[in-house]
């Protein structure tokens, strides 16, 4: 080992003992809305007064009003999706219980366009790396093998979908964030976005599944939005799209609406088997949010403006930190500068992600584990990181994101320290 080599791990060393000694204990794990977004729709928790008992005629303390949700409600996010209201479905809390209610019906029945059910041909689904933890965990719960592509600056590969889509009926579908994707903050290109609305698939049955949900989440200027409903419609597969979005981290998190847009006669196909489980989505909670963002000075986007302003600050306070810390040469890491969305993925220049957030850990700064973005846990390369700077006020963005750079710079040194000293085969 050089004394270069020596000297260069000391100061890592000696820099991150002194982040230890802090005694920190910061979270950049999950991407949360801070309190303070939270608190920018309060007013919602008010939002129907003692006399608001109906919305669209429809008695909202009663049973009837229908599976795909009130009609209001349906408006308000068709114009959100641009799709017509016909195309909606508004349910409860999470657009991924929709994902999953799709997922599942598929795999019981098929759909409009299968030869059986789902479960009874080995389904495989395409997945993004790297990518979003739960889609992983939900598929692979429900019996979906995953097939990986890479998540590229301009969206999936389309070309590797296309060969795995061409040569395979068992392949069902895409499952991929399509506006600033998780972790990298990535958005599809419209010309990628209609490559794959018109891929020829072995499956008939070849499905798209966009999780939309951070279509309206922009830090600044905005990227273009694509419309999958439209585009399958003109690429002559009128039913191959489900987009998926929700309110989650435009009013309450834990306390939002989940819905998705898809062609008419896919609408009556869920709402058959929606039907069938439930007498309908909670309307009290449709109608409040109806009224709320309708009432919010500039809409829904008038609302994200003002969440961006919480939150591109923390985005822009991670990047900033990380180029004072670790340079811009790509010596000890890599990472995005996302647009809008809730992540930035990080990849260290060696396979030392693992021991970064060991040691982050034992610095007091949780972050998501090493691998999460990978299906299984396994990241094949080891350097990939989501970061999540949402949650924490900005004073604790920066302390951890120094700390960070830290675990980063000792990790590198560590690996290249014990790289050079083994002995040549």
């Amino acid at each position: 080992m050089t004394s270069d080599r020596q000297a260069a791990l000391a100061r890592a060393q000696a820099a991150y003992d002194e982040v230890r000694a802090r005694g920190l204990k910061l979270n950049m794990q999950r991407g949360q809305p801070s309190d303070a977004d939270f608190d920018l729709s309060n007013a919602l928790l008010g939002a129907l007064g003692d006399t608001d008992v109906s919305m669209d005629g429809i008695d909202l303390r009663n049973y009837p009003g229908g599976v795909a949700g009130l009609p209001s409600a349906r408006r308000l996010f068709a114009s959100y999706l641009d799709v017509k209201s016909e195309n909606v479905i508004v349910w409860n809390n999470a657009s991924l219980e929709l994902q999953a209610f799709v997922l599942t019906f598929a795999l019981l029945h098929g759909t409009r366009h299968s030869t059986g059910p789902w479960v009874h041909q080995r389904p495989k689904m395409i997945v993004t790396t790297p990518g979003y933890d739960r889609h992983f965990l939900l598929l692979q719960t429900v019996g979906f093998e995953l097939l990986t592509v890479d998540m590229q600056a301009d969206g999936p590969d389309v070309d590797a979908v296309e060969r795995l889509a061409a040569s395979d009926p068992s392949v069902k579908g895409i499952l991929f964030v399509p506006t600033y994707s998780n972790p990298g903050g990535e958005t599809i290109s419209a010309a990628k976005a209609a490559r794959l609305a018109g891929v020829k698939a072995a499956a008939p049955d070849f499905t798209i599944m966009a999780d939309d949900a951070y279509r309206a989440h922009h830090l600044g200027t905005a990227d273009d939005t694509v419309n999958f409903v439209a585009l399958s419609r003109d690429a002559g597969h009128p039913d191959r799209a489900f987009v998926f979005a929700s309110t989650s981290k435009i009013t309450f998190a834990g306390a939002g609406l989940g819905f998705l847009a898809t062609s008419e006669d896919n609408v009556k196909w869920v709402s058959t088997y929606l039907n069938a489980q439930s007498i309908g989505p909670n309307k009290v909670e449709q109608a409040r949010h109806v009224k709320f963002l309708e009432a919010y000075p500039g809409g829904i986007e008038g609302l994200m403006r003002d969440h961006a302003a919480l939150i591109a600050p923390k985005f822009s306070a991670v990047d900033e930190v990380l180029r004072a810390e670790l340079g811009e040469d790509g010596t000890y890491a890599t990472w995005t500068t996302p647009r809008g969305g809730y992540f930035s993925s990080l990849d260290t220049a060696h396979p030392v992600a693992s021991r970064v957030v060991q040691l982050a850990e034992q610095a007091g700064v949780s972050l998501t584990p090493a691998g999460a973005t990978y299906p299984g846990g396994n990241d094949p390369h080891n350097r990939n990181i989501r970061l999540a700077p949402t949650r924490p006020p900005l004073s604790e963005v920066h302390t951890a994101m120094q700390a960070v750079a830290a675990c980063i710079r000792l990790a590198t040194e560590e690996y290249l320290t014990a790289r050079n000293a083994a002995p040549s085969a």
